[in-house]
């Protein structure tokens, strides 16, 4: 008698498990008729297309208060930083090794490639030593001065794509972060320090380590795509020498330390 009607309950909870997804006597499904989930589906259909209504339209307005050329906040980077290239601090070779420096000076030269004539054919000549300005009616500043490969001399890796490294003489390229609405006082350099004493001459291409000003004022990268504020320096001598003895032949590892402050 117990076992019937254990049978008849566990048929019961079945069939109540069963018509709790799809009850064929009411047509719901999970609880709700077809018409009751069609009207929760619009309801939120609607609710979310207003969302993100709300959301486009809070974008939109946003939007129409930023310049395309000018951010809005400019008071954040006082002083343009500097990138170095080959990108290390510390460059360390031997020069009878080649393939210790070689890394350095394929990085200088993929560096230096977007720099050639072919590249800068349709940038303007401008004026050295006066700032290129764009006139007050322009929208866009059309025009962008050519950096030439050449007045890098030694460092060019026009006459030397080894940029003097077999030599022990290493080329370290120095390029000028840009700032929009940047115009410097006076003619900006770059002056390398050494922080031990240590018998170190520094040769710099341009000379004396000058930027020219006709690169400045920057007006952003829709106005200006290709402009190029560099200078590089190239070091004679060097920061810190180790000697290194091998069967009676001496060769010298070259250590180059760079700090910016």
């Amino acid at each position: 008698m117990a076992s019937t009607e254990d049978k008849a309950a566990s048929k019961e909870n079945a069939s109540s498990w069963k018509d709790s997804f799809y009850n064929p006597r009411t047509g719901e499904v999970l609880g709700r008729t077809a018409s009751s989930w069609a009207l929760i589906l619009l309801f939120y259909l609607v609710f979310y297309c207003f969302l993100a209504g709300m959301f486009a339209l809070t974008m939109w307005v946003l939007l129409l208060t930023l310049d395309d050329y000018v951010p809005r906040y400019r008071d954040r980077i006082p002083t343009p930083g500097l990138v170095i290239r080959p990108s290390t601090l510390d460059i360390t070779f031997n020069r009878s090794e080649p393939q210790k420096y070689e890394v350095y000076t394929k990085e200088l030269e993929n560096f230096l490639e977007k720099y050639n004539d072919n590249v800068q054919e349709m940038n303007s000549e401008c004026t050295p030593g006066v700032y290129t300005k764009k006139d007050e009616d322009q929208e866009k500043m059309d025009k962008v001065c050519p950096f030439k490969r050449t007045s890098l001399r030694f460092c060019s890796g026009l006459t030397d794509n080894k940029f003097g490294y077999p030599e022990g003489k290493p080329c370290v390229l120095l390029k000028l972060n840009r700032i929009i609405g940047l115009m410097p006082d006076g003619d900006p350099y770059i002056n390398c320090t050494i922080k031990k004493d240590n018998p170190v001459q520094m040769h710099y291409f341009p000379r004396e380590g000058k930027i020219d000003k006709m690169y400045f004022p920057y007006y952003g990268k829709k106005a200006h795509v290709s402009i190029y504020q560099a200078n590089s320096s190239r070091l004679e001598l060097f920061v810190e020498i180790k000697h290194q003895c091998c069967k009676a032949e001496s060769s010298r590892a070259y250590t180059v330390r760079l700090f910016h402050s």
